[in-house]
Parts: structure tokens; C-alpha cells; sequence
């Protein structure tokens, strides 16, 4: 296959290990061709500009700025980008996130390297790919309510260890309003304590440790 005929792939992630790994696999490919990597969210933005890739593979995690931020700066140039984020989370809120930020697919580090492929030629393709444990994991939560950004706050501060009076002096409320945050993010997440709201905060992306 010519090489012009052939998926061009952009691959983003801050593991040179990973890095090339994804680069063996894609160029294994006949129908497929590594044209570039970056290291972090601003090198992705470059890399994409001077490449300008068919997919992009790119982490969820990055040292500068969020994968997100990156999906979102590229598409703010290039509307028809074809974004993949790449990750070893499976939060629904930043899979909801990624895919409001108009990304094409969204999968997990530990899929084999046969679905990473079929993803790559898939969304080439203009079909969008999710993996079924992932689209049950969003449809769970479809009609929760989310969280506020104070809430939100108040959530990072609790799984920061801080008591209730820490947090109002924090963020410059009383302790009153503290009370009824937590009070209302314990029952938007389903939560019998604080500890458990900090457990699944985290597992589904709202806060980050």
C-alpha cells in the first residue's frame, strides 16, 4: 500500500515505553503509519498541526494540561479531527467529558492490541468506538445528577483530609454551608460516608488524588 494511502496515526502519551509499543503495533499494520509522537498535551497540539493525522491516540493524563484540554485546543483548529483518548481510567464523568469534547473514541490501556487497531480503523472510518464495558458504565449513571463545581470543592478538600471547619475557612464559607455541600454530594453519589464518597469520586473521575 502506498504510503499517502495509509492511516496516519499521531500517538500521545507521557510513557516513552508505551509510546513505543502503540508505534510496533500500528506500523505492524499494512494498512497504517506512525507519522508522529508527543510527550505532552503541548507537543500534541504541535505535532497535530504539523501533521495534521487521520487518528490520534491520545492519554487521558498528561503532565502540562489534561488530554481533554489537548482534544479540546485541536479541535478548536481543526473541527474534523479524529481524537481516541487512551486510558487506564474508567470514570464515566471523564468519558461523558471526553466525549463532549468531541472525541471519536475511548478505550482502555489494557484492551489487547487487536482492539486498539479495529478502533483506529473504525473511527478512520467516521464511526465512533466505545467498548461495551464502558458504554454500560455511562448508561448507569445517564440520569445522575452532577455534581456542582462547589461541591466539587468540597469533595477534593474531604479527600484532602480536611475537617469541616478547614474546609469553610478553605473556601471561605461557614460551616453550616460546608454540611449541607457534603450533605448534598453524599446523596448525588450514593454515599454513606465520607470516605466512600472519596472512593467513588475517584473511581468515576470527578476528583482526581
Amino acid at each position: 500500500m502506498r504510503e499517502q494511502d495509509r492511516i496516519r496515526v499521531l500517538c500521545v502519551d507521557d510513557h516513552p515505553l508505551l509510546r513505543e509499543g502503540i508505534a510496533a503495533i500500528v506500523n505492524n499494520q499494512p494498512d497504517m503509519l506512525l507519522v508522529a509522537e508527543a510527550g505532552n498535551g503541548g507537543e500534541a497540539i504541535q505535532q497535530f498541526r504539523k501533521y495534521r493525522p487521520d487518528v490520534t491516540l491520545m492519554d487521558l493524563r498528561l503532565p502540562d494540561i489534561s488530554g481533554i484540554d489537548a482534544l479540546i485546543a485541536i479541535r478548536a483548529e481543526f473541527d474534523e479531527a479524529k481524537v481516541v483518548m487512551l486510558t487506564t481510567y474508567e470514570g464515566d464523568v471523564e468519558i461523558q467529558r471526553s466525549l463532549e469534547a468531541g472525541a471519536r473514541g475511548y478505550l482502555l490501556k489494557s484492551m489487547p492490541p487487536k482492539e486498539m487497531i479495529e478502533a483506529i480503523r473504525q473511527v478512520h472510518q467516521g464511526k465512533k468506538r466505545i467498548p461495551a464495558e464502558l458504554a454500560a458504565q455511562l448508561a448507569e449513571h445517564l440520569g445522575d445528577e452532577a455534581l456542582t463545581p462547589r461541591e466539587i470543592e468540597v469533595l477534593e478538600c474531604i479527600a484532602g483530609g480536611n475537617r469541616n471547619r478547614d474546609i469553610a475557612e478553605q473556601l471561605f464559607i461557614s460551616e453550616e454551608t460546608v454540611k449541607v455541600h457534603i450533605k448534598h454530594l453524599m446523596e448525588k453519589l450514593g454515599a454513606a460516608d465520607r470516605t466512600q464518597a472519596v472512593a467513588i469520586g475517584v473511581r468515576r473521575g470527578i476528583i482526581q488524588l
